[in-house]
């Protein structure tokens, strides 16, 4: 999975001599069903070489056929944007698969280009989960789809509930006072560790899973910092696997979404009947983006529209025209429209929100913006 702190390492990088090449394809099979990625990136490949300094491209050369050859022979495992990072000079290769639709670019540099992927953080919320019961605790990252297990916190020494009963029992108040002791500083190291994951990683909420007691005293122990950023929690044991893991954590980030798009789309439809900076609908949409307004697009999960999209410059329209109003091109047809239209804004440096069934936005089209200017 993509760190930041990965990120942080290939940003320090400097080539001392040496160049980088740093790809970014659209290659979601939706909006490219010929292929037309490859088309993309022939050309810009030739482009590079015919425009770069002969020094230059004799360092990189190596790094832009393998760029060329990976893209080639891998295209069946892409999922909807693929960034790739060579340097043959420095011996240094990175390959991301994302499931976020990514801007076309090849950058060649000095250093590796990596704007994109730091947008990508900055857009994309990264969810912290933590598994605890009163002996050891379990860290995941989920992002993008996608979780990874960060490490885990374990006391050994915790004692166990006292079973003896007879004279023993008088001691019982006691010892449970004892295993309180232990529970309570085991939780602080794990809680101490949390906040210094938390720095590290820049986490944007956290979902918490265990024991009812254990859940319990963990968020009375938390503070303030990481209490706010808590979005749900749930009771499950401490073994389960990383698909385990995701499912439960997933409908835990349903519930917690679902509020989050509700109060989007009341915002989005009031601003846009007041037509402040905010349109509905899939024809005011398309006029928004064309004219490069688009800042937020939203639209629900299950839109399908068809439409019409120029073969020359993109333009998208719902409407039957046979050339392009704005280039002249043919406007083919296309099926997909929704998701042409969120590449485009994806160009544009737009974000794009998916969200529930929403009645009100149903009734305004199923789709609209939020706008720049």
């Amino acid at each position: 999975m993509l760190s930041r702190e990965e990120l942080r390492e290939i940003a320090k990088m400097q080539g001392n001599g040496t160049y980088f090449v740093s790809l970014y394809l659209n290659v979601n099979p939706v909006t490219n069903p010929k292929g037309e990625y490859v088309i993309w990136l022939k050309n810009a490949l030739r482009d590079a070489m015919e425009s770069l300094d002969k020094n230059v491209l004799k360092k990189v050369e190596k790094d832009l056929n393998a760029v060329e050859a990976h893209v080639a022979g891998n295209r069946r495992g892409f999922k909807k944007g693929l960034v790739l990072l060579s340097s043959s000079g420095n011996s240094f290769w990175r390959q991301y698969n994302l499931a976020v639709p990514l801007k076309n670019e090849l950058v060649v540099d000095k250093s590796p280009y990596i704007q994109p992927l730091l947008d990508i953080f900055e857009h994309y919320p990264r969810y912290a989960v933590l598994f605890v019961d009163k002996e050891m605790a379990r860290i995941f990252v989920i992002h993008l789809g996608e979780i990874t297990e960060y490490g885990e916190v374990h006391t050994p020494d915790v004692p166990g509930k006292h079973k003896k009963g007879g004279w023993f029992a008088l001691a019982q108040t006691h010892y449970e006072r004892h295993i309180e002791y232990h529970v309570g500083l085991h939780l602080k190291d794990v809680i101490k560790k949390l906040e210094c994951f938390f720095k590290k990683e820049d986490i944007d909420k956290l979902v918490i899973g265990g024991s009812e007691d254990a859940v319990s005293m963990t968020k009375d122990l938390l503070p303030k910092t990481v209490m706010d950023k808590i979005m749900g929690t749930f009771h499950t044991g401490m073994f389960e696997n990383n698909v385990e893991v995701l499912k439960k954590v997933e409908q835990v980030i349903s519930e917690f979404e679902m509020q989050k798009e509700k109060e989007t789309v009341d915002e989005l439809i009031r601003r846009a009947m007041k037509n402040d900076k905010a349109v509905l609908g899939m024809e005011n949409v398309i006029n928004a983006a064309q004219e490069g307004k688009m800042m937020r697009l939203v639209f629900e999960r299950d839109l399908q529209s068809q439409g019409f999209r120029c073969d020359l410059c993109g333009a998208l329209s719902v409407k039957g025209e046979i050339n392009c109003p704005y280039c002249g091109g043919k406007m083919d047809d296309v099926n997909y429209l929704v998701d042409f239209l969120a590449q485009k804004a994806v160009e544009q440096g737009a974000l794009v929100e998916v969200v529930s069934a929403s009645e009100g936005l149903k009734k305004a089209g199923s789709i609209g913006a939020f706008l720049r200017f």
